[in-house]
This record gives structure tokens, C-alpha cells and sequence, in this order.
């Protein structure tokens, strides 16, 4: 059972059936997401999860964040990446040149589709997403890219789980999952 289908046997509201939107990120406590490409902290907790959200699904990601990732594409997914460069091509994964392309890529498949960055993607689908899948980093770092800013009062937080800390996963971490409250239908 994936993560997907656990979370949604927790929802109290209406049906949530695929395609839908998701956010799935990481963020320091003062939003800070990203520095120079990369992520401000080693937590390898944090990409455990990411993995577990998004294995057997749709990742949608722009370019650089594309390109910041080892070996990509990210394996067992189906990988859709947002540039303007019309002669970007990246083996493994669809390339999509407008918002509209990336909806018409996902219409018909019936999974998930998980939002993975960077900021403009994020601002570009905050009408349609239905599940936020937050994790909170409890401290403070340097860096250039936060996320932007969400309207909590539109979603609620149906599962959270503290992370554990250790010698690997020094950083005191929270795993949330928010539903939208009236659920947006962008299909």
C-alpha cells in the first residue's frame, strides 16, 4: 500500500480519487527551502519519506530542480519536467514547456501527481492542489529559495508524525500531511 493510499484512508471528507495534486517539500522553520539548488541540510530521514510519497507516481519538477538531482531521472516514477527551453530533452522523462502541457500529460493518469519544485511550480499549481505533504526542519539555515506562501486556513492536517532524530538525522524534524478543506477538481 503506498503512502498515498494510507493517508487517504485517514481523510474525513469527500473522495479524493487520481489525478490529483500534491506538494511534497521540506522546509526550515522560517520556509527556507533552498540554497544554490540544493537543499540547506543532510536529512536522510526526510528523503526516505520523500521516497515513500512519491515511488510508483507522477513527480512533476522544473528544470533545475531536474538537473540537481544524482542520477536522475528518479526512478520508479514518471518523471515531467517544466522548461522554456523547447530543445530541453532528458531521457526518461516528458519534458513539458507550458502548464498546459503538463495538465494534458496527466489527465489520464490515474496516480498521484506530487509537485516537487522548484518555486514557480509551486505557485503555478497552488489552485488545484488537494494534499500538502510538509516536512518542517526545526532549525535555522542559509540560503536563496523559500517557499511560497500557502493559505493554510483552506487546508487541515489530517496525519503528522514527529522524525526521529539520531547521529544521521541530527535535525529534529515533523512530517505533516494537509488536505484541502473543499477539494479543487482541476480535471
Amino acid at each position: 500500500m503506498s503512502m498515498d493510499e494510507k493517508n487517504i484512508e485517514n481523510r474525513k471528507s469527500e473522495e479524493l480519487v487520481p489525478p490529483y495534486f500534491t506538494f511534497v517539500w521540506a522546509e526550515d522553520q522560517n520556509g527556507l527551502i533552498g540554497k544554490e539548488g540544493r537543499l540547506p541540510w543532510s536529512l536522510p530521514n526526510e528523503m526516505k519519506y520523500f521516497v515513500e510519497v512519491t515511488t510508483g507516481d507522477v513527480v512533476v519538477m522544473g528544470r533545475k530542480t531536474y538537473e540537481s538531482i544524482p542520477n536522475p531521472p528518479l526512478k520508479n516514477r514518471v518523471n515531467i519536467i517544466l522548461t522554456r527551453d523547447e530543445n530541453y530533452e532528458a531521457e526518461g522523462a516528458i519534458v513539458c514547456h507550458t502548464k498546459e502541457e503538463i495538465m494534458e500529460a496527466v489527465k489520464d493518469i490515474k496516480k498521484p501527481i506530487h509537485i516537487i519544485g522548484g518555486v514557480s511550480l509551486f505557485e503555478m499549481f497552488m489552485d488545484e492542489v488537494n494534499l500538502l505533504y510538509r516536512t518542517i526542519v526545526y532549525d535555522e539555515f542559509e540560503g536563496d529559495t523559500h517557499m511560497p506562501q500557502i493559505d493554510y486556513k483552506h487546508f487541515r492536517v489530517f496525519q503528522s508524525r514527529i522524525g526521529e532524530t539520531d547521529e544521521e538525522n541530527i535535525y529534529p524534524h515533523h512530517f505533516y500531511v494537509y488536505e484541502r478543506k473543499k477539494l479543487a477538481h482541476p480535471f
